[in-house]
């Protein structure tokens, strides 16, 4: 039961980026109807599960070269999206959208940017010999309903203070960022 608990703390621990993700998406002018809510939550959970299989499967051997700039890597992701949508909300033109994060290669960068934590976390779970496909599982489902919750808040955030929750949906892509980096750095 004490390992199932510590299962449950690591998924909702990875879905808080989804979570901040999805709650600047939703802030933003970008229209969030069912279809689009589906392709982000999909793609969130399932590169958050798969990730987190991923890291397991290749163990360590990955790690040396991956290790050094994968902070790098997710920190220039989120921090491209979030200063295109600071800029969307200095924009003179309200509702104009630079480009939809719930399609093609923006859903995939963005879907890779928030899972590269779960990498790692399979990595260490190679390390302890977790039962990966059931924390995978979980980890993934955690991030499905982190990243829907995020879009719904987003929206009525947006719907009452428009621009500048928008402005401030970028700037907390790049606080993530900056984050990831700076966490690296320190540990």
């Amino acid at each position: 039961m004490e390992d199932f608990m510590l299962i449950i703390i690591i998924a909702i621990s990875l879905a808080m980026d989804c979570f901040a993700v999805s709650l600047g998406i939703g802030c933003s002018s970008v229209s969030c109807d069912y279809r689009s809510t589906f392709r982000l939550a999909f793609h969130f959970g399932f590169f958050q599960g798969g990730m987190a299989w991923l890291g397991w499967v290749i163990g360590n051997t990955i790690l040396p070269y991956i290790e050094a700039y994968d902070h790098w890597v997710a920190f220039l992701l989120l921090a491209w999206i979030g200063i295109r949508m600071v800029k969307e909300g200095f924009s003179n033109e309200p509702g104009k959208i630079i480009g939809d994060p719930t399609r093609g290669a923006r859903l995939i960068m963005l879907s890779i940017a928030t899972s590269i934590d779960a990498l790692g976390v399979g990595l260490s779970l190679s390390v302890v010999e977790s039962d990966v496909l059931l924390t995978g599982l979980i980890i993934g489902i955690a991030s499905t309903i982190f990243t829907v919750i995020g879009l719904k808040f987003g929206k009525k955030l947006n719907r009452r203070f428009g621009r500048i929750v928008e402005i401030l949906g970028g700037l907390i892509l790049i606080t993530i960022g900056m984050r990831l980096v700076i966490t690296h750095m320190i540990g």
